[in-house]
This record gives C-alpha cells, structure tokens and sequence, in this order.
C-alpha cells in the first residue's frame, strides 16, 4: 500500500511521477464510481466540511470543488466573493481569516488575488488548504487536471510536443502546468505569445535546470503541424497595468477552423475557461477539442484530492 505524502496542495513542484500517478488512479476510481449503481465513495466524507473561500470571481473551479464535495457526501461552507462579502472588506488580514477557518471547517479551498498568499495561508492553517489560484502565482489543481486530460488521450505524457499560447506573463495556469510537464522525460515546450505576455525568467530557467526543452516563438501557425497538444488561453485584462499593452496583446492568436486544419489529427486542443475569442465556437464540434472534457475532468481530480486529503480510511494500491 503506498502513503500518500501531501497534507496540503499549494504549488505544482510538490508533485512527483508517483503522486501524481496515485491521484490520476483514484480520479479514475471517482469517474467510474460517478457512473455505477453502487456508489463505493457516495458517503466516504460524510460528516467532514470544506469551507470555500473564493477572493477572486470563479466558476468552474468553485463549483467542481463544492460538487465534488458535495458528491463525496460532505458539507460546504461557501462565499463567492470574499474580498468584498466577508471580513475582508472590514480590513480582516488573511492571517486572521485563515486562523478562524480553521475552527470552523475540515479543509480549505482558497483562491486570492496576491501571489504567494496560499503558501502563507498553508503557514497559518493546521486543517488542509488547497491553492485554487493565488492572483498570477500558481493554480495547481488546474494543473492537475490539465495533465490528467493530456493522459487520458495519450495514455502517457513522455515525448510530447506541447504549445502554451496566449497570457504567459499572468496566466498561472501555464505556469503550474509548464512545473508538471518537467516531472516527464523529453517533453518539448512551445511558448507562443505577445511580446508583452512572455513567460516569466523563473520559468524557463527551472525548465533549463531540469533539462526540458523549450522555445519562445511568435507564429502559432508555424507549430501547429507539430504539436500533439495546443494550450490556448486568454488574455486576462483584469491583470494588465496599461490598458495600451491589454488592447496591443489581445486578438493576436485565434484559433479557428483553418487554423486546426495544420494540425495533427490525433492532436487535442485544451483550454482552461473562460475563453473570449482565442477558440472559435466552431472548432467545438471537431474531435480534437477537449476543454470541455478538461473542465468535467476537474471534478474527478478534486474528488480524488479531497478524498486524499480528507478521507479515515484510504487504500491505495
């Protein structure tokens, strides 16, 4: 029986191949459990609460979190927007907020808006805080079922081509994301973006140091024909400091119908939600589409992190 090691999920470098393997198993276990007439883990965190403390407006990620709770039988303590509908706007320091929680709840799912704040909060709390995004910072269990999507189409991650396009500077998803792919062997990472939207240094120097192969480019057609997997994302107004550099990098990488005709055909497109333009509805319909299998895949990957983290008696093979 294997241990699992993590008593909170804060940023993706915690992971490693065996961890990462065993949360993969029991998402798997929770799909098919979802799907059976005998549901073996409908009640497994019966009497356990998670308190959902959301700085920052979210849907999917919020709601996968409640219904996986919710699915696993245990209680949930919500707020949508805590800047402004909790102590907070009366001037409460996270500190303090995070040392209440902890009285009150089993675990705590926390997204905010200051990088670095789910490591501090991780410090404080003494029940298990996961990191559903921390501003431009990290947002591992994204990350998490990000790989999860990509091997659940390609059975395994080694050896693949990946482009990661759109919002590098302020996306945080690419960010846990590019910390993963490095656990993997001969991984080749296309970062495509604005000139103002260029992964951060700290990135790719970790890359470099951990020997995975990386190019910055700025024709996202010119890899197309090589990727196994396409990365969009958005361009995240609501992190730009000048609205010049917001309106220079928008619009500049749609993906369409003539766009996919260059890639692969057992290629898978991927995006983390919301989109605004950088998809076009009708690349929906084509098979190679996978976000919105990504964004159900959430469900199973935070069932299995909750059942981890919270679970009396957990067996894991």
């Amino acid at each position: 029986m294997t241990k699992f090691d993590l008593k909170h999920v804060y940023e993706s470098q915690q992971f490693d191949p065996k961890l990462l393997d065993i949360i993969f198993n029991v998402a798997d276990e929770m799909r098919n459990d979802l799907s059976a007439k005998q549901r073996r883990y409908a009640d497994v965190l019966k009497g356990k609460i998670m308190a959902s403390l959301f700085y920052e407006p979210s849907t999917r990620t919020r709601f996968s979190f409640e219904s996986a709770m919710a699915r696993l039988g245990g209680s949930i303590l919500t707020t949508e927007n805590a800047k402004e509908f909790s102590s907070a706007a009366k001037g409460e320091t996270l500190y303090d907020s995070i040392s209440v929680m902890c009285g009150y709840a089993d675990l705590i799912v926390m997204r905010h808006n200051e990088p670095g704040s789910a490591k501090m909060a991780v410090e404080v709390s003494n029940v298990p805080v996961i990191n559903a995004g921390d501003g431009s910072g990290q947002h591992p269990t994204q990350a998490l079922l990000d790989l999860y999507t990509i091997k659940d189409n390609f059975s395994t991650i080694d050896g693949l081509t990946i482009a990661m396009v759109g919002d590098l500077k302020y996306g945080r998803t690419v960010r846990s994301l590019s910390y993963l792919l490095s656990k993997y062997d001969n991984i080749k990472i296309y970062y495509v973006s604005p000139i103002v939207c260029k992964m951060d240094e700290d990135i790719k120097e970790y890359l470099t140091t951990n020997k995975v192969e990386w190019e910055e480019v700025s024709s996202l057609e010119k890899v197309l024909p090589l990727l196994d997997c396409v990365y969009m994302t958005r361009i995240q107004k609501e992190r730009f400091h000048n609205l010049e550099d917001y309106e220079n990098a928008s619009g500049k990488y749609i993906l369409g119908m003539e766009e996919i005709k260059l890639m692969k055909q057992k290629s898978i497109i991927m995006h983390p939600l919301p989109r605004v333009d950088e998809i076009s509805q009708e690349v929906d319909k084509d098979p190679r589409a996978q976000y919105f299998n990504q964004a159900k895949n959430g469900l199973y990957v935070r069932m299995a992190l909750l059942y981890l983290l919270l679970g009396d008696d957990i067996r894991i093979e």
